[in-house]
């Protein structure tokens, strides 16, 4: 939710539409994540000036009132900052005054945009109206522009105030989550950016290699810790460990071989995929960070005192992913794309990490807490959403490969009831941005009380990479769509890998181990073989379900996961209400529902409850049910009798990975009927980065 794009060049020579393009295509590269209203900030003509331009909808609307300014386009900049803004309403509905960038005042002497929320602005609001200041917007942001100019007012005249000064100082009477970006015409050519619970990177473009590959952490004289060990980061055992903290008065790596500054173009964004086009060298901030750009350097300081960011530096990593990946190419939309991505995404899960001949799965980001892992006294899955489904399709593997005892919890429940935790729980977080708020102040609960903490996320130095104790990258490439389609399946596999190796100490699971691992390998071309049956599920979609009103999925086992996935996907894009039933509850309310015009799709491919859900089946046509079934290719019991959509059959725990592509699929075709939009729907985000 909320997207935040910012563009910086020092020594580039720009002209002003150069400029207002990229700030405006880095906002349309974060289109995903839901908005409602887009607005950006960037120099005037002259040097206290700043233009603010905002407008509700989408970034093509923004660019048309742009357009329609009497401004100078051709204006030429050396050195620039500007600063863009996706907005998802949070406080106050959508409209031009409550859209970003907010300003301090009239004058524009501050100017902001604000990825999360602020607990606390009411009380910031009240007392800057006692102190004479008055409101435009209904939104949190603004008070915090206010709080800005006021702060400045109040301590400019005693003390030589600096631009990151300022920002500590308003930063430190914030609660809530946040990232910023400050500009002031007080501070030409200079940004302050900082992030507590909400993601935000910068990316750097250079015609030169840089001297070095990270910045270091500035401490004030009085804030400098006595000792200053190297500190290593986890990343999921990445590569890139802490470097010794030096005093310098000027940021190394982006000094030229001469010793002098060098042409430099920064751009600061919530999301990689905005920079990816323009730069692959990134550095992510940590909670707390405070970033300062001006004259070409970046520096980076903290919030608070001593070495509380964990490691003394911030290492400048390198994308892998590439411009085409977030990209639709020939598909109508990216949900589209990503459904058909699947048969790829899967193999980049396991790649690396399945030895298909040895029956062996090894997962890097766990090497040496296996151990811990095994000893546990229970597993509990956090997680929220599709992630939280990924987790209750694998946790019957979990019990039955470890016998470890394992609890499922929504973030959101589980702090909500203050679950005990205890230091021999291992703790699970699943999380496909790897910044879902609910799930990361759960990690944190967690983290207080010494249990062991594992992330499984798809994006590299995400919060939960960076702050769990090991974990598994899914790999599964960007996810643009709202709806996670291939995220699911990967972090399906992901979890399934993990109970693999977890129990390859056990002898006595070694068949039933073999046994997955052949179905892993059977499943890209299973997957690739139900997405060739998409023109019947186009059909059908049509003919029979694009006209009703509601939609029952039922199964149970493994499928109960499925059921709820799917009922989710038709829900959250077609806006068809849908719900997932486990069958064996069927005769406990839900069977009041069936009749002869309410549709149901029942799961029945073949596994140990067949027989059960062949029960739930008779109960379902008794009340004249016509019952949709996904089944396994070749079961004539089912195709000669039933409406059917078939699929292979695979190994029983596995058998989720290939029902829920028809359902997927079912779930778009169902959307484009009904002519919504199926990448964006409404009311929802990409990324919940607010509880």
């Amino acid at each position: 939710m909320c997207g935040i794009f910012g563009y910086l060049n020092y020594l580039v020579e720009r002209d002003r539409r150069f400029i207002l393009d990229t700030l405006s295509n880095g906002l349309a590269r974060l289109e995903y994540r839901g908005y409602d209203s887009a607005g950006l900030a960037v120099d005037g003509d002259k040097e206290d000036e700043i233009y603010v331009y905002k407008q509700v909808g989408k970034v093509a609307a923004l660019k048309k009132l742009i357009n329609e300014q009497s401004c100078d386009f051709t204006n030429t900049f050396i050195s620039h900052c500007g600063m863009a803004h996706t907005r998802w309403a949070t406080h106050g509905q959508p409209s031009q005054l409550n859209s970003h960038p907010h300003r301090s005042d009239a004058k524009n002497e501050f100017v902001i945009v604000h990825n999360g929320i602020i607990t606390n602005y009411k009380e910031i609001k009240t007392l800057l109206e006692k102190k004479g200041f008055t409101f435009e917007s209904d939104t949190d942001t603004e008070c915090v522009a206010k709080l800005t100019k006021y702060i400045w007012d109040s301590q400019k005249s005693t003390t030589n105030l600096t631009f990151t000064d300022l920002v500590k100082l308003v930063a430190k009477e914030l609660e809530g989550s946040f990232a910023f970006i400050f500009k002031s015409i007080h501070f030409p050519n200079e940004v302050v950016a900082t992030r507590r619970g909400s993601p935000l990177l910068v990316g750097v473009k250079t015609a030169k290699k840089l001297k070095v590959d990270f910045v270091d952490v500035e401490f004030g004289t009085s804030e400098v810790p006595e000792a200053l060990p190297i500190q290593e980061t986890n990343h999921f055992l990445a590569a890139d460990g802490g470097h010794p903290q030096l005093r310098r008065s000027q940021s190394r790596a982006f000094l030229s071989e001469d010793g002098l500054p060098q042409p430099i173009e920064y751009f600061l964004a919530s999301d990689a995929a905005a920079i990816v086009e323009h730069t692959k060298r990134v550095l992510y901030l940590e909670d707390d960070d405070v970033a300062h750009i001006t004259d070409g350097e970046l520096h980076i300081h903290r919030l608070r005192r001593g070495a509380e960011g964990g490691a003394t530096s911030r290492s400048i990593q390198t994308l892998e992913i590439e411009l085409a990946e977030i990209m639709k190419g020939s598909f109508d939309h990216f949900m589209q794309k990503e459904i058909y991505e699947q048969p790829e995404s899967v193999v980049n899960t396991m790649r690396g990490r399945v030895n298909f001949e040895n029956h062996k799965v090894t997962l890097g980001g766990l090497r040496g807490f296996l151990p811990i892992m095994r000893r546990a006294r229970r597993i509990v899955f956090i997680a929220c959403g599709t992630s939280y489904h990924s987790c209750l399709a694998t946790r019957g593997t979990f019990e039955e490969l470890t016998e470890i005892p394992t609890q499922m919890d929504l973030a959101s429940d589980f702090l909500d009831r203050r679950t005990p935790i205890f230091r021999d729980d291992v703790c699970i977080f699943v999380s496909q941005s790897g910044e879902t708020a609910d799930t990361i102040l759960a990690m944190r609960y967690c983290l207080e009380r010494g249990a062991l903490t594992v992330g499984v996320t798809n994006t590299v130095g995400s919060s939960i990479s960076r702050e769990t104790h090991c974990g598994v990258h899914i790999n599964a490439g960007p996810e643009i769509g709202v709806a996670s389609t291939k995220a699911y399946t990967s972090q399906y596999i992901a979890l399934v890998m993990m109970a693999i190796q977890l129990s390859d100490d056990r002898t006595s699971m070694t068949s039933r181990r073999e046994e997955i691992i052949e179905g892993l390998f059977r499943l890209p071309g299973q997957i690739k073989e139900v997405l060739a049956s998409d023109s019947s599920l186009q059909q059908l979609a049509a003919q029979t379900l694009s006209r009703e009103k509601s939609l029952l999925i039922m199964g149970r086992g493994y499928q109960n996961a499925t059921c709820l996935e799917g009922a989710l996907k038709i829900k959250e894009i077609s806006y068809m209400h849908s719900e997932g039933i486990l069958a064996g509850e069927l005769k406990h309310g839900p069977l009041a529902l069936v009749d002869e015009n309410m549709p149901v799709i029942l799961i029945m491919t073949k596994d140990s409850l067949y027989p059960k859900v062949q029960s739930a089946l008779q109960q379902v046509t008794a009340r004249k049910g016509q019952p949709i079934i996904i089944c396994n290719s070749g079961d004539t019991n089912l195709i000669n009798d039933y409406k059917t959509i078939q699929v292979p059959q695979t190994a029983d725990c596995l058998q989720g990975l290939v029902n829920i592509i028809p359902l997927q699929l079912l779930s778009y075709h169902l959307a484009v009927l009904q002519g919504v939009d199926v990448d964006f729907p409404r009311n929802l985000a990409k990324s919940v980065t607010v509880e």
